[in-house]
């Protein structure tokens, strides 16, 4: 079996968490939500149990052993394989070196945005720079927390980039949205083609 490059994003973030030590999955869960991994990928208990155990049937995991606590549930401790391992690191450099177009809705909605009015377009561009704003003082939290614990800047450049994209993007609306309170964009004269 050779290493698939088509692993989900859910799946690398599960290997690497395996790449790390031995652990379960309800783990797992937790520690992606300890370090907010959960808004770079889409994660709940459920679909990481899942991915776990296709990862399992790949080859890429191993269980190592169960354990039960009180009352709970039993828990299967996974640990990743050779196999794995370069999975993860050719899914990784995949990732890093080759651009993708992933879809985005956004860019679907602000390309029709033109079917609503004027008014409404501005609001809900104001509203949405409101949102992104918001979300870059959490990346600014993220990264003086993380700088302030002494983690390395490797484990975290994700937070630069979000920001850094972020910020891009709220400037990019902010120019729209000044184009538009101008009439530089005119939502009349134009006839549709």
């Amino acid at each position: 079996m050779t290493p698939s490059p088509s692993l989900t994003p859910l799946a690398v973030a599960a290997l690497a968490l395996l790449a790390e030590g031995p652990t379960h999955p309800y783990e797992m869960y937790q520690t992606l939500v300890l370090r907010s991994e959960d808004r770079l990928v889409k994660v709940r208990p459920g679909s990481l149990y899942h991915t776990v155990d296709r990862l399992a049937r790949q080859g890429y995991v191993r269980a190592t052993g169960t354990e039960r606590e009180g009352n709970r549930p039993e828990r299967t401790t996974y640990e990743i394989t050779e196999q794995g391992t370069r999975a993860l690191t050719e899914r990784i450099a995949d990732i890093v070196g080759t651009p993708v177009n992933e879809y985005p809705e956004f860019p679907v909605g602000l390309g029709e945005s033109h079917n609503l009015p004027v008014e409404s377009v501005i609001a809900l561009l104001r509203q949405r720079v409101s949102l992104i704003r918001a979300d870059i003082e959490t990346l600014d939290d993220a990264e003086r927390s993380v700088t302030a614990k002494g983690l390395p800047a490797r484990y975290w450049m994700d937070v630069r980039y979000l920001r850094a994209m972020a910020e891009a993007d709220a400037a990019t609306l902010e120019a729209l949205i000044d184009d538009l309170v101008s009439g530089e964009i005119s939502w009349d004269d134009e006839k549709k083609q």
